[in-house]
């Protein structure tokens, strides 16, 4: 099928379902591939920061660390508590806080300065300093002439001055921290002496703990001389109180029985009686109540409500009758069931049960009357009790106002008494603790002179400068992929832009490097290198670089294997890509296998590939359009290859090249040459600063399209192609020229056919078809290109 009849959008792309499957998840080869493409900058970024590692151990100055532990234990202090026993000992995470603090303190470091006379050593004043401090103080300098303030160094002759100079160098190289969720506190100091360091250390310890000492028995006498003017107060003050409650109790005659007044204890009786009352007559008027409504239902009812006051009540009499009168009942339903009403046993039961009924019923409103009578009894004992409450209640009430005033004069007095007893508790205890100057905390682990510098640590700082250097090499290898926007393997040709990969040209130098492609040979002469770049393909028939052209050539078949003459355009988006070398190889290729092949120089602005190959012609393709003279006395021949060329010579500038190439005498010229060539290869100027590749479409059967490996932006391309809708549709593939063999293998995964690229280089050898001819000396060069200049023109056949 033809290719121009697909769409070029059906064309481009890859799905877009396919891209975002892809995206969920995380592609592990491809990582690995980046990785092993960034590998020298990884190494590079490596190998930089391990250099400034070891740069930073030779100009760094070296520290000694030395180290104590003290234990915080209340425990010590036992002897000097009190002997009743004692809350938790445990020690609250705000304690060991303040701990720290105290040892962070400019107070505890100015002990040390002047315990140690750290003011008079030299080598503690004047420390060496690393590059960092330079730095730091520079910076500090500048920012303080820039902010305005004044900038001045410690006057050193005044004695206080170097204490409080030494004391802020003492807490610079000082490192306090709690050790887990213990209760040890570890003190680290670092010198650049490592004598001083654990002299220092030592020294902080010692200082603590004395200043624990001090502070404990300073606090300690302080408490005890206010306490025992306290106490004589508080003393007097609770017996005076005491006092007053007893005259108070006294005067107002507020006599007490078992802890309480006498009127209160009445009160109480009274009160608890009286409920005991009420409860009685509540009982009692519900069981009068309950009867009166029985009786008061009749004698017919009676019988039937009977039970209810039996169960409630449990009355044996109203029982015994109840019971008789349901056999009597049961026997007379017999009776009445066998032998009918008017029987006379019949007759005899029912008189029977009549007179039952009226007996229970008169029991029931006997009762009723007993109840009546147990409910006027009970409310009787109730009112008199009342009575008896308001009057106590009326003697009491003079003598509560006088009780309120008492309450207050008792807890006023027992309180003064507590407190009393809690200040002479705490004098006793204070009394005791000043007689035993402990301190609850003591060293467990005593500072000692470091034996090795602890700063620089050489293989911590190599490792570290390692692996910045190595992120900082991730980092720049990220950028370098964000940034990667090129054409690098043919899966980037067929999914951005759904053309036909071709094939790769390996990279090689120009004439002034005389060197060739790898696998191509090299270079024998400078003369002769611009025609022996032209003729690479040939001359190693084997390479990837003919391989390819091959490649190209078989895609121009079998897209126009119905055209016995085919025009093929070899464009690029951008100068510089390579395209006219790979005209020329490419139609060379086709010469020296036999097809009668015309090379057309149509870059009629910059005629690269006729000044390559060194010709000089007076006339070419221009003078041939404008009919000044036939197009077949232009065309040279190069007799190696019998290729054909038609050069572009260019006498003057020339403004209208896309007219001429798109002109019908243009038209003329090509039909004519299809009568007479297999394969018309015209090399077009790039597509994106010019428009004569435009121009030229309609009489292209076909483009072959030139990228450069590695430089070629895709959007570039594929913006250029969509808008050509004239030349993409005949494109029918494209090269990746200047192709970086020994880098490719590093955009591929692994499966692909490029990652297997070093497999086949036994099959692209530098080997000589016996049809082409051997390479020939400088000389011979010098010849060939000579004749070629000179070759008499071709007459076209009919």
């Amino acid at each position: 099928m033809h290719q121009a009849n697909i769409p070029f959008s059906s064309r481009i792309g890859v799905s877009s379902d396919t891209e975002h499957d892809a995206d969920d998840f995380i592609d592990i080869e491809r990582l690995i591939t980046i990785a092993r493409r960034q590998a020298k900058v990884l190494a590079v970024g490596a190998g930089i920061g391990l250099l400034l590692g070891i740069i930073y151990i030779i100009v760094a100055t070296p520290n000694y660390t030395a180290s104590t532990s003290i234990l915080l234990d209340d425990s010590l202090g036992k002897f000097a508590d009190d002997v009743s026993p004692a809350p938790s000992n445990m020690q609250s995470d705000t304690t060991i806080l303040s701990q720290i603090a105290i040892l962070k303190s400019a107070e505890l470091a100015t002990k040390v300065v002047i315990r140690e006379k750290l003011d008079e050593n030299e080598v503690f004043m004047n420390p060496p300093r690393s590059l960092a401090s330079r730095v730091k103080s520079v910076l500090r300098t500048i920012i303080g002439l820039f902010g305005g303030g004044r900038v001045s160094d410690v006057d050193l002759t005044n004695r206080d001055a170097r204490i409080g100079y030494a004391a802020s160098l003492l807490e610079n190289g000082l490192y306090v921290e709690r050790q887990g969720r213990s209760f040890v506190i570890d003190l680290t100091y670092t010198s650049n002496d490592d004598i001083l360091a654990g002299k220092i250390a030592k020294a902080y310890a010692d200082a603590y703990l004395s200043d624990q000492l001090d502070a404990n028995f300073d606090a300690t006498e302080r408490a005890t001389i206010w306490l025992q003017a306290r106490l004589k107060d508080l003393q007097e003050s609770s017996q005076a109180a005491a006092l007053e409650v007893e005259r108070f109790r006294a005067a107002n005659g507020l006599t007490a029985a078992k802890g309480a007044l006498v009127s209160e204890q009445q009160l109480s009786d009274i009160n608890s009686q009286l409920i005991l009352a009420q409860a009685d007559t509540a009982r009692a008027l519900a069981l009068y109540n309950q009867f009166k409504t029985i009786v008061s239902a009749g004698p017919d009812e009676a019988v039937k409500n009977a039970s209810v006051v039996t169960d409630q009540n449990g009355t044996s009499v109203i029982e015994t009758l109840r019971t008789r009168y349901l056999s009597v009942s049961k026997r007379e339903q017999e009776i009445v069931a066998r032998f009918g009403q008017d029987h006379p046993q019949a007759v005899s039961l029912r008189s029977e049960k009549q007179d039952l009924g009226k007996q229970i019923f008169q029991e029931l409103k006997q009762m009723t009357e007993s109840y009546r009578n147990q409910y006027e009894v009970a409310q009787s004992r109730e009112t008199s009790l009342r009575q008896g409450l308001g009057k106590v209640t009326g003697e009491t009430s003079s003598a509560n106002e006088a009780l309120v005033h008492l309450k207050e004069l008792e807890q006023n007095s027992e309180a003064l008494s507590n407190l009393y007893k809690t200040f002479l508790t705490r004098y006793q205890e204070a009394s005791q603790q000043q007689s035993f100057p402990i301190a609850k905390a003591r060293v467990i682990s005593i500072a000692s002179t470091p034996s090795s510098p602890s700063s620089p640590n050489r293989t911590m700082v190599l490792v570290l400068s390692v692996l910045l250097g190595t992120f900082a090499g991730m980092g720049v290898g990220a950028w370098r992929e964000f940034r990667e926007r090129f054409f690098r393997v043919g899966d980037d040709v067929r999914a951005v832009l759904g053309l036909k990969f071709l094939g790769y040209v390996p990279a090689f130098h120009g004439p002034a490097d005389h060197r060739s492609p790898r696998g191509m040979g090299p270079v024998q002469a400078p003369a002769a290198a611009s025609l022996r770049i032209t003729r690479m393909a040939v001359e190693n028939p084997s390479s990837l670089f003919a391989e390819t052209l091959r490649n190209a050539q078989i895609a121009a078949d079998v897209v126009l294997h119905g055209q016995r003459s085919k025009v093929l355009g070899v464009i690029s988006v951008l100068p510089n890509e390579g395209k006219s070398t790979v005209a020329a190889n490419f139609a060379n290729l086709l010469a020296v296998r036999g097809s009668r092949t015309l090379l057309i120089d149509a870059d009629l602005r910059n005629p690269g590939l006729t000044r390559s190959l060194s010709l000089s012609p007076q006339r070419g393709l221009v003078q041939a359009v404008l009919g000044k003279q036939p197009w077949q006395n232009s065309v040279k021949i190069d007799k190696r290859t019998k290729l054909e060329l038609l050069p572009a010579v260019l006498h003057k500038h020339f403004q209208y090249t896309s007219e001429l190439l798109s002109s019908e005498a243009m038209r003329k010229l090509l039909e004519e040459a299809r009568s007479i060539y297999d394969y018309i290869v015209v090399d077009l100027p790039p597509l994106g600063p010019v428009v004569d590749a435009k121009a030229f479409a309609p009489l292209a059967d076909g483009f072959i399209m030139v990228a450069e490996w590695g430089a070629t932006p895709r959007a570039l391309v594929r913006s250029v192609l969509q808008s050509e809708t004239h030349i993409t549709p005949k494109v029918l593939g494209l090269i990746l020229n200047k192709t970086d063999m020994k880098e490719l293998a590093k955009y591929t995964s692994y499966g692909s056919s490029e990652h297997f690229m070093e497999r086949y280089t036994s099959y692209y050898l530098n080997h000589t078809q016996s049809t082409t001819p051997k390479p020939k000396t400088d000389g011979e060069a010098a010849n060939e290109q000579s004749g070629s200049e000179n070759a008499a023109p071709v007459v076209p056949q009919s």
